[in-house]
């Protein structure tokens, strides 16, 4: 098994810049390979590395385990070793992303929009791979897998730089892929991991202008910011995942309560978990002590502004706190939740539009008239009626494993799977035809 220390340069006194550059014409070379694969090649890779993935399982958290005793060891928080921890079912779900990627069908040369234009040509628009995507991420050893089968699948070469905290998780998952892809006739250089955790190695991939066609950050508000801050090259990102559930007047409450549990103690630590709940004025004294009993019970804390304070203090209820402005504008990933009392729709929207982070909002109303100006009027990657925040996902919206989440306008937005890791070219067959 490798461990942290052997993680260096790929070659005794190779700087890292000169290292990245290595690794940019080496995919740069696998990229046009994988260009002109065919979509059987790619899905019999795939299917390949998912098995190598399912045989390497005990490897794969044998270097876990080092891993999370050395986060542990770090004082890291029980959010962060959630995040970097894997067990056997989580392996066995990342092979099952493998080959659930495998099935999905290929974009890749793809038409759109065919026409015949006056002048006799034929006109076409033809989905392409982006080239090579540079992946740079932290905690989580499962983007290695979800990145590479979907950067395989869309016939894009990738570099991954995963965070120091996960290295030999990444390096023995990256070894299984590698494994798969290349006994299946790909490229050997078309999944590279940065073997470095050195940080001058991102340095240089912000700079690869000539390698690499997109990059991608996965992790914190600050690695994503300095990448997309420092970045030569353009970044595909979101920065915070400040979600919202409005609880609008009239609501079923009884759904209301399902969703805004849900949307917050399903799983605290996803950038799709609500974070502020919105509560129409009609429906606060009925429907507050309800979801905050459950929030009690299961130890989130409440941040309410002074009206739903005073509701949940008359319930009698623990871990109600007085909410600041800023608590509005905050992602906790943790079980803590703002709360405000609104006057209705219009207060919702207005309340979304000055905190939201164009992540993920939901409403939960009977009002179809209600619903319809929520989709329309909240400026969100996902905007969701009388559904939990938490499905703001690649799997739960079909597109197999993601690799990220945009709340970008240009490109691609919301969740990033297989049809985000293309772009389009105009292509015209012609019979001969001259413009006059």
């Amino acid at each position: 098994m490798n461990r942290m220390n052997d993680l260096l340069p790929l070659a005794p006194g190779m700087a890292p810049v000169d290292a990245m550059r290595e690794m940019g014409v080496a995919a740069r070379a696998a990229a046009r390979r994988l260009a002109a694969a065919t979509a059987a090649e790619k899905r019999r890779a795939l299917h390949a590395a998912a098995g190598a993935l399912r045989a390497a399982a005990a490897s794969i958290l044998e270097a876990n385990a080092v891993d999370v005793a050395r986060a542990r060891a770090a004082g890291n928080d029980e959010a962060f070793i959630d995040r970097l921890r894997l067990t056997e079912q989580s392996v066995a779900g990342m092979a099952d992303g493998v080959a659930q990627v495998a099935d999905l069908p290929d974009p890749v040369g793809m038409l759109a929009d065919c026409q015949v234009r006056p002048s006799g040509i034929e006109l076409a628009r033809m989905r392409v791979p982006l080239g090579v995507i540079g992946m740079i991420y932290e905690s989580r050893p499962n983007v290695t897998a979800d990145a590479a089968a979907l950067c395989t699948m869309s016939g894009n070469a990738c570099i991954l730089r995963g965070g120091s905290e996960a290295l030999d998780s990444n390096r023995a998952i990256h070894a299984a892929m590698v494994a798969g892809l290349t006994g299946a006739g790909l490229p050997e250089r078309t999944v590279q991991l940065v073997p470095t955790a050195d940080r001058a190695a991102v340095g240089a991939m912000l700079a690869m202008t000539e390698f690499i066609d997109i990059l991608i950050p996965r992790g914190g508000k600050q690695l994503i910011a300095r990448v997309a801050e420092a970045s030569r090259i353009p970044v595909l990102k979101h920065l915070d995942g400040i979600c919202h559930v409005y609880v609008d007047s009239g609501a079923d409450l009884d759904m209301a309560v399902r969703i805004a549990d849900n949307a917050k103690t399903q799983r605290y630590s996803t950038c799709n978990t609500m974070e502020t709940l919105l509560v129409a004025r009609a429906e606060a004294a009925a429907f507050l002590p309800r979801i905050g009993a459950i929030y009690a019970a299961k130890g989130v804390e409440m941040r309410a502004c002074a009206e739903s304070k005073a509701v949940l203090d008359r319930a009698a209820l623990p871990g109600v706190v007085a909410a600041t402005d800023a608590d509005f504008h905050t992602e906790y990933l943790a079980p803590i939740v703002s709360i405000r009392v609104v006057d209705g729709l219009d207060a919702a929207l207005a309340h979304i539009d000055r905190y939201g982070s164009r992540h993920t909002d939901a409403i939960v109303t009977r009002d179809d008239a209600h619903a319809e100006r929520f989709l329309r009027e909240v400026d969100s990657a996902s905007v969701m009626v009388n559904a939990s925040t938490r499905f703001a996902d690649g799997f739960e919206f079909g597109l197999g494993a993601e690799i990220g989440i945009s709340t970008d306008k240009l490109h691609a937005r919301g969740p990033v799977g297989l049809m985000g890791l293309t772009s389009e070219k105009w292509i015209v067959r012609g019979h001969g035809e001259v413009r006059g």
